[in-house]
């Protein structure tokens, strides 16, 4: 044994990267990459709660039969917190207007390459926009759709 080591002690050495990708077995994608949900003209002179609604379909492909996934928002451009999504105005850049998301579902399961869809649903309440400054508000928000 001690003929072995001292006969190798003076061999080079390398370093060995070892790597492997495992495929996810549930691959979901939404049909398009872009969606508007529109509140419309809101009169603060008559300042009602308003919503609105948009379906986005989706499907999940994949090595699984049944495909699990969950759906997620990132709060938009200029959220103020968690669940806490807001609006800002096209030319006054210190005046926001909150709203809030609900994503159905939030998560599940789907058979493969089966359409599905996913609903939005968003609020802004009439308290919030009485008193804000007149003009358009606009926001951009990531809808995450994973795996």
């Amino acid at each position: 044994m001690f003929l072995w080591s001292a006969a190798y002690s003076h061999a080079g050495s390398t370093t060995l990267s070892v790597t492997a990708t495992v495929l996810s077995k549930s691959v979901c994608k939404f049909d398009s990459k872009n969606s508007t949900l529109n509140f419309g003209a809101l009169d603060p002179g008559n300042p009602g709660n308003v919503t609105a609604n948009i379906s986005i379909g989706f499907v999940c492909r994949g090595s699984s039969p049944v495909a699990a996934f969950v759906v997620a928002e990132d709060g938009g451009l200029y959220g103020s917190g968690p669940n806490a999504n807001r609006m800002r105005h096209a030319s006054v850049f210190t005046e926001y207007l909150p709203y809030s998301l609900t994503l159905n579902p939030s998560s599940g399961t789907a058979p493969k390459n089966a359409p599905q869809t996913l609903t939005i649903s968003g609020a802004v309440r009439g308290s919030d926009y009485q008193n804000a400054a007149a003009g358009a508000y606009s926001d951009t928000v990531v809808i995450s759709l994973l795996p």
